[in-house]
């Protein structure tokens, strides 16, 4: 398999860097508001369901028994930010692709020094992102339906007995794996790369790409950082991109990424 797992990783890191700088700050900011609004509202629903089904479990507890409380507690908030980082993860890229697609197109502008991506990519001006929000919120959905089979197909391998072993490692790859191509899906999709394509274009640099995925996904774990995965793995993909998926995908004539359909 070709690529480098710490180039991929590397990604992430330098992806956080790049969302600093100040003209992109104001295209970041949406993203990161995105997150706060929809992490907060998961947090406090949860936490809301948790106090009553904890205290229905007290209820049945004895007396001598009411000490585990104190335990139950800390378990379930720790329990309420894992679940909300991963539900945080899929709500936030729907509601976001519109936004998204305009930080990698800004991005890639301040990396390449050219303002727009080429002549067969969208309008990306805010005014036609929104109205280009149907279409990528679609896309986001279609990504959903592409997951559903192979996150059932780790499921049901996990209940396998020899397998329990490596259902962490199991999760872990899909996860890496859907992540990087959600990511990478933003400023390939400014160059009109059907998600098939995308698919493609990444398999090409498969260790790259699971670097890159494996970086979002440890990131994505880690409450209160997760916050700001969006926006750096965006910019990360972005980097990728510009210097290894779009140089690579230039010369291969035979894999036709630049069809301007979908």
């Amino acid at each position: 398999m070709r690529g480098s797992p710490s180039i991929g990783f590397s990604y992430l890191l330098r992806g956080f860097s790049l969302m600093t700088q100040p003209s992109l700050r104001r295209y970041v900011a949406i993203p990161l508001a995105l997150n706060f609004l929809i992490f907060g509202f998961f947090i406090g629903a949860g936490f809301e369901l948790l106090g009553e089904w904890i205290a229905q479990i007290l209820a049945l507890l004895p007396d001598w028994l009411q000490f585990i409380r104190w335990l139950l507690w800390p378990l379930a908030a720790l329990l309420v930010i894992v679940a909300a980082a991963y539900v945080l993860s899929i709500c936030a890229n729907i509601v976001g692709a519109p936004f998204n697609a305009l930080l990698a197109e800004k991005a890639e502008a301040l990396l390449t020094g050219k303002h727009g991506v080429d002549s067969t990519g969208p309008d990306t001006s805010l005014l036609a992102i929104i109205k280009d929000a149907p279409r990528s919120i679609g896309k986001e959905l279609r990504k959903i339906l592409l997951y559903l089979p192979r996150v059932l197909l780790v499921f049901v391998l996990t209940l396998l007995p020899p397998l329990y072993p490596f259902a962490p490692l199991l999760w872990f790859a899909l996860g890496a794996w859907m992540l990087a191509l959600e990511y990478c899906d933003y400023p390939l999709d400014n160059h009109r790369y059907t998600l098939a394509q995308v698919r493609q274009c990444i398999a090409g640099e498969r260790l790259t790409t699971y670097g890159f995925g494996s970086a979002a996904m440890l990131g994505s774990m880690v409450p209160l950082l997760n916050l700001f995965i969006m926006p750096a793995a965006v910019c990360g993909a972005t980097l990728y991109w510009v210097e290894r998926l779009q140089p690579a995908a230039d010369t291969i004539d035979h894999l036709q990424l630049r069809q301007p359909t979908r």
